[in-house]
């Protein structure tokens, strides 16, 4: 099934940010947010708690997106070549 690269990475909010442990900052996503974009990219549930009443933080497979990234420069491309030939 055919799907707009380009609209999905739009729709993606990138932050810099700092760890709440150390001073390192990162540039990343919020997984919650980036879950509503692209679901199989996010394990895990948002505020998740054990039974012992521990978080369970959810994570984010970067790797997941370089297909939607790889669509998105094809689009772009795409885009770029028409343009050229105008």
């Amino acid at each position: 099934k055919d799907f707009n690269g380009l609209e999905k990475v739009s729709a993606i909010k990138v932050y810099d940010f700092q760890w709440k442990n150390t001073t390192d900052r990162m540039n990343g996503v919020l997984a919650h947010e980036l879950k509503e974009v692209v679901p199989y990219a996010v394990g895990g549930e948002k505020d998740g708690i054990d039974e012992k009443g521990d978080m369970i933080i959810q994570g984010v497979d970067y790797s997941k997106l370089v297909p939607v990234l790889v669509k998105a420069i094809q689009e772009l491309k795409a885009e770029i070549d028409e343009l050229k030939n105008k």
